[in-house]
């Protein structure tokens, strides 16, 4: 018998949009991202037409030519989608087993079980327990004899049920996993099961719990690393028990962990998060002393808990264009926190200068990290200039990206806020005609006019239409003796 016989798919009902009933807030842990392709867009399309009326045998033959007509890859992005906690059709989850159900029948069909494991949590969310448990018992049947990937099953159940906020999911994950880790003599099972547990139990806001769970791990003489402290120390933070956060992150250096980047950005991220601007001065110049390096991150965690550069931010025809005017306009540990930030190599890492090209990139940070880096930016760009033995690059270009992975439509807000800087300081720079996600200029004219302006020159009074017109044009084409291609990554570590 085959699975889907297991089943009356014909009987499982399509939920009214206002009937269902609103989930919990997304947890900011979890970072669920599936694109969804055109193909498998128009097939949900249908479906949401569809719930209205709800037919549930309309959805099953619209299900069965979907799968039919679609690719393995297609069909399994349209479900995977479905399953994610944060679907742009949550009307639509109840489709998901039925959908599951029929692909389970294609040729090319190949039992995954970190899918079965997305579409058990997403069951046990919907009290549909039957459908559930007979998912679960096939699983277990399945990989039974296969110690290490049954772990790995019930690893994959835990991260499902915490990604949907579901305590009872997880809690009965975590007990089959710990059973099966008692009994097992493998180093790899039971370090992938502490792991696996210690996420979920953070990502269900229980820290005390994960704490105590690294006990149990000395306990059988398994030192933790350094993920189940950041893990512990990061949600203490997030959860505001900053004395907590603090007392972790001295028991993990005790440990022989020094501090890195990644986990000096949490403790960063959790103090702002909690508007804990003096603490986030003292921890800066901690890092500092201790020789760890900044990061973009670290600018993004600092700067958005900025309340003075957040409002200044919000109507940009009043921003101060020179590191002076805006120290001027900040106050107290907002002032200190900036000065710290502006001492790093950050600037340095995000630039290129060689006889070619100079470029600065602003991919993957913040609008107030790229604000600062900008007024950075025109400060080194003068001192480099004014240094005899300083190559003048060909061409100096700023990427600031075309918007294509913004929150909101339209021109990005930060192609908007570069191209304002732009305007106010009377830069020469112009938006490129070849890829419209940057700016150029040719390093001599850029020289000229730094040094035109000293430092310190306001130069927003005189804007006139015609200033704005020049500067916002894509008349300036510039002969480039190599193309840059903007292909980039979004750097997401933890935190």
């Amino acid at each position: 018998m085959t699975m889907a016989a297991c089943f009356k798919v014909s009987s499982l009902q399509l939920p009214c949009n206002h009937l269902q009933p609103p989930g919990p807030p997304p947890n900011p842990m979890v970072r669920v991202r599936c694109a969804l392709s055109k193909q498998a867009h128009r097939f949900l399309t249908s479906l949401s037409n569809n719930a209205a009326a709800d037919d549930t045998s309309v959805s099953n033959r619209l299900i069965r030519k979907f799968v039919q007509s679609s690719s393995k890859s297609i069909s399994l992005n349209a479900l995977s989608h479905l399953l994610s906690p944060q679907t742009s059709h949550p009307h639509l989850s109840s489709l998901a087993f039925p959908l599951y159900l029929k692909i389970s029948e294609a040729t090319w069909f190949d039992w995954n079980p970190k899918l079965v494991a997305d579409l058990i949590a997403l069951l046990d969310k919907r009290g549909q327990m039957d459908q559930a448990q007979i998912l679960m018992s096939d699983a277990v049947s399945k990989l039974q004899l296969q110690e290490r990937a049954l772990a790995l099953f019930y690893c994959n159940l835990i991260d499902s049920h915490s990604k949907h906020r579901s305590k009872p999911g997880l809690f009965d994950s975590y007990t089959r996993l710990k059973l099966l880790m008692s009994s097992s003599s493998s180093v790899y099972v039971k370090r992938r099961a502490f792991e696996a547990m210690m996420s979920g139990l953070c990502a269900m806001d229980l820290p005390f719990e994960a704490e105590n769970l690294m006990e149990e791990m000395r306990e059988l003489a398994l030192k933790p690393s350094v993920f189940e402290f950041r893990s512990v120390i990061y949600t203490y933070g997030r959860l505001g028990l900053l004395n907590d956060m603090k007392r972790c992150l001295t028991l993990m250096e005790s440990e022989g962990f020094g501090l890195d980047t990644v986990c000096s950005n949490m403790i960063l991220t959790s103090f702002g998060a909690h508007g804990e601007l003096s603490e986030m001065v003292l921890w800066l110049q901690r890092i500092r002393n201790s020789g760890v390096g900044l990061s973009i991150r670290t600018y993004n965690s600092a700067l958005k808990s900025c309340p003075t550069i957040t409002e200044l931010l919000q109507d940009l025809k009043g921003v101060p264009t020179t590191i002076q005017e805006l120290m001027d306009n900040l106050r107290g540990d907002e002032g200190l926190l900036v000065q710290e930030l502006i001492g790093s190599s950050v600037l340095e890492d995000a630039m290129e200068w060689n006889l070619l090209e100079g470029k600065l990139d602003l991919h993957g940070m913040h609008l107030g990290s790229a604000y600062l880096i900008m007024l950075q930016w025109r400060e080194e760009l003068r001192s480099r200039f004014k240094d005899g033995n300083c190559i003048v690059p060909a061409e100096i270009t700023v990427v600031c990206g075309m918007g294509k992975h913004s929150a909101v439509r339209g021109e990005s807000p930060m192609k908007r806020l570069v191209k304002q800087m732009m305007i106010w300081m009377k830069c020469p720079m112009r938006i490129d005609r070849n890829n419209v996600g940057c700016f150029v200029a040719k390093g001599r004219v850029l020289k000229d006019w730094l040094d035109k302006f000293p430092v310190g020159e306001q130069s927003k009074e005189a804007n006139s239409p015609n200033d704005l017109i020049a500067i916002s044009a894509l008349a300036y084409i510039s002969i480039r003796s190599s193309l840059f291609d903007v292909n980039h990554s979004t750097v997401l570590q933890s935190s």
